[in-house]
């Protein structure tokens, strides 16, 4: 068995590309062939946090992935990222365990990161600017992975905590980003065409009088029940609606709130990995207004974990 450490980890994926695979793994998921049972959750108050197991294969493939991966907002406080975790890699043949991959939660940061992109590349419209809804690792991930699928340098960022903000615009500046603190959500949307949403809110945020034609809105955030970054009606404004798994997201996440809501029905929703493969249309028209829902499916961290393996064993010539 091997143990792959966090600077490991960090070393290869600083060294090598893992869209592709994401992207294979997101069209598999959509095609039924993977197994993804239903994510398992802890939730706690005190401090406010979140854990979620979440676990699957792809068949045919040689591994089967577990993943534990918890959020905790109050972190920072201790010095902590919000974001901590496990990824445990097995044989899908034997079940023997094959590797631990000591993340500490960073591979649940990049794949997001990356199916951020990936939406970013498939949806967005003539980016103009690129408005940033938070300022934790993740806003900062988000920009990092725009960087060489964009030429926009344009960002505008909103938060809740304005020196956190002044720390989160100095740090994106030094990627080359020209950077401005907005003084409201309804400011951002006005300026940029491109919304990002990465807070951990409870209360809707992105209202639907923010809305603009051609607007593209990612929504990470709201992994759980409880969480919601996108008011009541916003999806019901969109010509086109992303999930990165319906099923998934019919019990967590924007979806889920507007299902509840009557706003839209599962009808109005594609999957991700089927606009990827081209089995459903992605944007049709420049001024429509799209909006993906990623809940984080563990088909994600099946794909980016057997790749990181894959490498390492690569790196010591043991494949």
């Amino acid at each position: 068995m091997h143990i792959i450490t966090k600077p490991e980890i960090i070393e290869i994926l600083n060294k090598n590309q893992f869209e592709d695979r994401l992207i294979k793994g997101f069209i598999s998921y959509s095609k039924k062939e993977a197994v993804i049972p239903p994510v398992g959750e802890l939730l706690f108050k005190n401090p406010p946090g979140d854990v979620h197991i979440k676990y699957g294969y792809i068949i045919n493939e040689k591994y089967y992935v577990v993943k534990i991966a918890s959020g905790f907002p109050k972190n920072n406080e201790m010095g902590l990222t919000n974001s901590q975790g496990i990824m445990l890699l097995f044989s899908q043949k034997s079940g023997k365990i094959e590797s631990i991959l000591l993340d500490d939660g960073y591979l649940t940061d990049i794949r997001t990161a990356i199916a951020g992109r990936i939406c970013a590349k498939q949806f967005s419209n003539n980016i103009k600017s690129i408005g940033i809804i938070g300022n934790g690792l993740q806003a900062r991930l988000q920009l990092i992975y725009l960087l060489d699928c964009t030429s926009c340098r344009d960002v505008m960022i909103w938060g809740r905590n304005i020196e956190h903000l002044k720390r989160f615009k100095k740090s994106i500046e030094q990627l080359g980003f020209n950077t401005k603190i907005s003084p409201s959500i309804s400011r951002l949307s006005d300026v940029c065409n491109l919304i990002i949403m990465t807070t951990s809110s409870d209360k809707p945020l992105l209202l639907k009088e923010h809305l603009k034609p051609g607007m593209h809105i990612t929504a990470l955030g709201a992994d759980t029940k409880s969480k919601r970054e996108l008011g009541p009606g916003v999806l019901s404004y969109a010509d086109l609606i992303i999930a990165d798994s319906i099923e998934q997201c019919k019990m967590r996440g924007e979806i889920f709130h507007s299902l509840n809501e009557g706003d839209i029905s599962i009808n109005d929703i594609v999957e991700l990995g089927n606009v990827l493969d081209k089995t459903s249309l992605g944007r049709k028209h420049e001024n429509d207004i799209t909006i993906a829902d990623l809940t984080g499916v563990a088909v994600q961290d099946v794909s980016i974990a057997s790749k990181i393996f894959e490498l390492y064993l690569k790196k010591r010539n043991e494949i």
